[in-house]
């Protein structure tokens, strides 16, 4: 913080290049000033925010996804989980993902708060909710998602973390909050 003014110092721009777009991201270089006045330049990818749904069927189970994921070449065990649209809330977005991914709507959802996921080279912010009151409705998948969903207990979700069976670092922020938040 600075002690004249009381603002805390950011990051000056001098000029941004975009290297790459994609419908959900963009990758850029720019060359800053940091807060300490060194100047550098800095790769990053400009993200416009996402979710992520611990939709639970009642107090001790989980709807889980398990998700084949190309980059890693692998089916991961996750919360469902999206990108918000432009102008979308991130509470509309967990409804929708919650809905197009699992084929469930909540009645009521609940902030978990958000979380900076990778904040070296990325500046998405992902906004946590648990789902609650699901009724069924109709799945309606991307064409690059395969999903299957199972239902767990919410104790044996936090032993396959401790184990390391489950990996996404999304996923398991998202079930510890949910695991302490009172219910």
């Amino acid at each position: 913080m600075d002690s004249d003014t009381g603002r805390v110092p950011t990051a000056h721009t001098h000029r941004r290049t975009e290297i790459f777009r994609s419908r959900h991201f963009a990758f850029v270089t720019e060359d800053i000033t940091l807060p300490n006045g060194r100047r550098i330049e800095m790769a990053m990818v400009r993200h416009p925010g996402s979710v992520g749904v611990v939709p639970l069927i009642d107090d001790r189970h989980v709807l889980m996804e398990h998700q084949y994921r190309p980059c890693v070449r692998e089916t991961l065990l996750e919360i469902p989980a999206g990108t918000l649209e432009p102008g979308e809330s991130p509470r509309a977005c967990a409804g929708r993902e919650l809905e197009e991914e699992t084929g469930y709507m909540a009645a009521e959802f609940i902030d978990l708060g958000r979380a900076h996921i990778l904040p070296a080279y990325s500046d998405e912010v992902i906004h946590l909710f648990i789902a609650c009151g699901l009724t069924l409705a109709r799945p309606r998948l991307d064409l690059d998602e395969i999903i299957r969903t199972q239902i767990y207990p919410l104790d044996r979700l936090m032993d396959m973390i401790v184990a390391g069976e489950i990996t996404d670092a999304l996923t398991i922020l998202a079930l510890q909050r949910t695991w302490f938040q009172p219910r």
